[in-house]
């Protein structure tokens, strides 16, 4: 529940406290994002610069602050990051983009990937019933509108990511996009193009961790995870979590290049990418399919069910000179019995 209001317009808290009655701690709200995160403090030490970030700052400013800052720091991993998922997510809006063209006798890379993933997971996934919408991992935004147009109800995107977050939020608030596009190395331009997005007046955006959705039992209708199951501290509690909100007949949509990283999954906790002695030779995607197959592994799940997978092409750029093309696996799982 709302503990304090210190800014705010009408009935929307732009900044203040929620206070949580059952574990009694508080949450705080920041540029209209609740912060519910169980780990606060850890969380907050973290990522305390991008929470006190200003927002303001002149492009010509950015640019002298990332010249000055240099390869390697929050600041440029942050513009670094932001860049590649922006034009993914927003890019196909842009009126200025240039379409870039084709490279060796490759197809040319194309933004957009996420919203066709979700496409796609949605017809391979069939009826999902109505109710609250979950997007884990929604980055800057892009697939939780996008669910928006084809959901009622509320839709609600997730993400730790303090920068990507707030970006997804303002777009919320100005149905504009203003980002620094990398260029090459610390050079960027920046854009600024409005968005079209349909059914903004049902969506929201939360900061909390994708492996333990804030929700109770049974309560999400349908949840989709691009790009995310490789990119949780344990994959398994992400599909644990699943498990757990989505309510029965509920569904899940997920993508992922199984891209591990011991930086972000540790290797211990990865499904496949390693052992290649094991039973799958370190394959992925069998791994998955038998977390999702009651008696298939140790740690297999008696209620989430595969009912659809295919492999789905996903450009990510870097630079104008660089574009990485993965080649994603998208699964689509039921809720198949009631929430324990």
């Amino acid at each position: 529940m709302v503990g304090r209001v210190t800014r705010g317009t009408g009935e929307e808290v732009l900044e203040g406290v929620l206070n949580c009655s059952t574990c009694l701690m508080e949450y705080p709200v920041l540029d209209g994002i609740p912060y519910l995160v169980s780990d606060l403090r850890s969380y907050v030490r973290e990522n305390l610069s991008h929470l006190l970030a200003r927002s303001d700052v002149s492009p010509e400013l950015d640019g002298l602050l990332g010249d000055a800052s240099g390869p390697g720091t929050h600041f440029e991993v942050a513009r670094q990051f932001t860049s590649s998922y922006v034009w993914d997510h927003w890019a196909d809006q842009d009126p200025e983009e240039v379409p870039p063209a084709e490279l060796l006798g490759t197809p040319a890379p194309a933004p957009g990937g996420v919203v066709r993933h979700l496409i796609a997971g949605l017809s391979d996934l069939g009826r999902a019933p109505e109710g609250l919408t979950l997007d884990l991992g929604c980055s800057v935004g892009r697939s939780t509108f996008a669910l928006a147009e084809r959901r009622d109800g509320l839709v609600l995107g997730g993400d730790l990511n303090v920068p990507m977050i707030r970006l997804a939020r303002r777009i919320l608030e100005s149905g504009e996009v203003r980002y620094a596009r990398r260029r090459v190395g610390l050079v960027y331009d920046h854009r600024a193009f409005p968005v079209a997005v349909p059914g903004a007046e049902r969506v929201d955006f939360w900061a909390f961790d994708a492996t333990s959705p804030p929700f109770a039992s049974g309560t999400i209708a349908l949840a989709t995870a691009f790009n995310v199951l490789d990119c949780v501290p344990s994959p398994h509690a992400l599909l644990k979590g699943l498990e757990h909100v989505l309510a029965e007949g509920g569904g899940a949509v997920l993508s992922t290049p199984y891209d591990w990283s011991n930086g972000a999954t540790p290797y211990e906790s990865w499904l496949g990418g390693h052992s290649q002695r094991g039973p799958w030779a370190g394959a992925s995607e069998p791994f998955l399919r038998a977390l999702l197959t009651p008696g298939a592994h140790p740690h297999s799940l008696g209620g989430l069910r595969l009912v659809g997978e295919r492999d789905v092409p996903w450009h990510v750029r870097m630079h104008d000179r660089s574009t990485v093309l993965y080649r994603a696996h998208l699964a689509a799982l039921r809720r198949t019995s009631a929430p324990s």
